[in-house]
């Protein structure tokens, strides 16, 4: 995404994930057999625009979705299918490698009879360069990414310039970009770097309140009640055209 330093023969580029140690537990094995077939997306290159193929195969099978919103990187899926039985009429993406996480998510779609959600179990940085259309999607949620905590690590968090100018590039106009942390110098870095982005703007002044969609995780929870912080930034695509010229 940017041009690396000439002396790093093999520059690590920035993913959306962190491969963590877990086990599939047989409920969400049987979820991943079961429900996968139908609601796992293959990642595909050649399918230069997933938002519009969706709709197709949905508009085929009767469900109309007005709405397409990306989530990177969903972990156990519980925010995600809260928010998606909230949101009947939109279509929801998932991102997200750690197969646990997947067949956690799927087995809660069967319990709750969600039907607008999909996965892509791969990199979403790479979905979202290959897979994803400019302009396509109304909305992207990412919600409490590993912050690197030190600061030898913090070249590998996710809301970086280039990372979030390829997110603003696939927004549709008005469409927006919810992030969500727990960590304030992470929280604070966000802040700078999508503030610094002319195709975004602020809908609060600095950090917003929490969208009543964003359901408390335990974990939330269990910060707040110890005194710690979670900062919620809510941006959206602005109009193109009102935009200054390059000379």
């Amino acid at each position: 995404m940017t041009t690396p330093p000439a002396d790093v023969a093999h520059p690590r580029p920035i993913r959306s994930f962190v491969t963590r140690a877990g086990r599939t537990t047989s409920a969400q094995a049987r979820a991943l057999a079961e429900l996968g077939p139908r609601h796992v997306l293959p990642y595909d290159p050649s399918t230069t625009d997933l938002v519009a193929a969706c709709a197709c195969k949905e508009s085929a099978g009767g469900h109309i979705y007005s709405k397409t919103v990306l989530e990177i990187g969903f972990g156990m899926g519980h925010a995600t299918a809260h928010i998606a039985a909230l949101m009947p009429g939109t279509l929801f993406i998932g991102c997200e490698v750690h197969e646990p996480g997947v067949g956690a998510l799927l087995k809660s779609m069967g319990e709750q009879r969600l039907h607008n959600l999909r996965i892509v179990q791969h990199d979403a940085v790479e979905v979202l360069r290959h897979m994803m259309a400019p302009a396509s999607l109304h909305g992207v949620h990412i919600f409490f990414p590993d912050p690197w905590h030190k600061k030898r690590h913090h070249k590998r968090r996710l809301i970086q310039p280039p990372f979030v100018r390829l997110l603003a590039e696939r927004l549709a106009p008005s469409g927006y970009l919810h992030c969500a942390t727990d960590w304030q110098p992470y929280a604070e870095q966000m802040l700078a770097v999508l503030s610094a982005e002319p195709l975004l703007a602020n809908t609060a002044d600095g950090y917003a309140p929490r969208p009543g969609y964003r359901p408390e995780t335990k974990f939330e929870r269990r910060g707040l009640a110890l005194g710690h912080g979670v900062w919620d930034l809510v941006f959206r695509r602005t109009d193109q055209s009102a935009l200054p010229v390059a000379t």
